[in-house]
């Protein structure tokens, strides 16, 4: 019997809008029906381009009363905005990370979907690909015994050499924790578990950037939020984890995600994106292993996370890229940065369940109901 499809709607058509639209064609369950943008010629292109049978208003779409989700693809600033009229709408809301740029604001709508009664999700869904998924069914098979600890880096010098308006990346609610660090952290949760304390380090190295790319090429960036973060994660688990997110570095050679257990160490790919290869090597081993991955789901999926909220809405199941799971990182996200204004630990307010893992066998565009 084919599953009965939900209807979705996009607010946002910017660049990441066209890997969302691409990607939903491969979830039988999805259909999306509408897409709106602040720019109504930007929305009619990108429905002509992938096909979507309506290009409209955020208020029209919302008034929409066929459409169950709304993919929430606008800048970090109006995440919450967009997500509180959505839930207001009645309607599911799945938003592009951070969930929010604030802690408050991201309460806000987690309190007002209780009570509506609709589901709050958020990117990043990369760890439902079969790199990530496969590094979790060889810790939670005990490959490498019980973790111990975790490592994970992102390193790099910035983006203002070839993204076409890099100034918010260094702004409130930019910097590279907030950009990429929902990435790792998100990886490391569904690994290891929630988060329940915190320290870490900040600085600016480079109050100013001279940006190099167009159309902007030559404008100065004055620097406002932390350029190099690094933090340090109990987990709940039991597991002392390390994080770097950087643009002050030039070059490195570090491990992306390294997992260390108490009989081996696993070697996690990339969590910007689905697929990569796993390594792992146990104590006594020669060498290391690179096991065939155990899931699918490799290519650039972006959007499954839509589709299992999608399921779950149909089945009454939890959904994995969940809102309680984008509000524990971005909270682990500030706590970095309050640590190290402080000059100390801090509890966690927050906590999640650790997202249940994918089961194995599932086809490409396929997930469990």
């Amino acid at each position: 019997m084919p599953e009965e499809k939900v209807k979705v709607g996009v607010v946002g058509c910017g660049a990441i809008s066209s890997t969302y639209f691409s990607a939903s064609k491969k979830f039988g369950i999805l259909d999306i029906t509408a897409c709106a943008d602040l720019e109504m010629d930007r929305a009619r292109a990108k429905a002509e381009e992938f096909g979507v049978p309506k290009a409209c208003t955020t208020e029209e779409l919302l008034a929409d009363p066929e459409i169950e989700i709304v993919v929430n693809l606008t800048i970090p600033k109006a995440h919450a905005e967009v997500a509180l009229a959505t839930v207001e709408a009645g309607k599911c809301a799945y938003s592009e990370k951070p969930l929010a740029v604030t802690r408050e604001d991201a309460k806000k709508v987690l309190a007002a979907a209780k009570a509506k009664g609709v589901l709050v999700g958020g990117a990043p869904d990369t760890f439902f690909g079969g790199g990530h998924q496969t590094c979790r069914k060889l810790i939670d098979d005990g490959v490498i015994g019980k973790p111990v600890a975790a490592m994970a880096f992102m390193m790099s010098h910035g983006v203002e050499t070839w993204h076409q308006n890099p100034e918010f990346y260094y702004k409130p609610g930019g910097g590279p924790m907030f950009d990429m660090g929902p990435y790792y952290l998100t990886d490391l949760v569904m690994l290891l578990g929630p988060v329940r304390r915190v320290t870490g380090c900040t600085k600016i190295s480079f109050p100013k950037r001279t940006i190099t790319s167009e159309p902007f090429s030559g404008n100065v960036i004055d620097v406002e939020v932390p350029t190099h973060i690094a933090g340090l994660m109990d987990f709940a688990g039991g597991a002392v984890g390390t994080i770097i997110t950087s643009f002050d570095v030039w070059a490195a050679n570090v491990p992306v995600i390294e997992i260390y257990g108490t009989e081996g160490t696993i070697c996690v790919p990339d969590p910007n994106g689905f697929g990569g290869a796993v390594r792992y090597r146990r104590a006594g081993d020669a060498d290391w292993t690179e096991p065939p991955l155990s899931h699918g789901h490799t290519g650039n999926n972006r959007s499954i996370g839509v589709a299992d909220m999608a399921h779950a809405l149909r089945s009454g199941r939890p959904h994995r890229a969940s809102g309680e799971l984008a509000y524990h990182v971005l909270d682990i996200m500030h706590a970095f940065h309050d640590a190290s204004d402080r000059g100390t630990h801090v509890e966690l307010e927050s906590t999640c369940d650790r997202p249940a893992a994918l089961p194995t066998g599932l086809e490409e565009g396929t997930l469990d109901p």
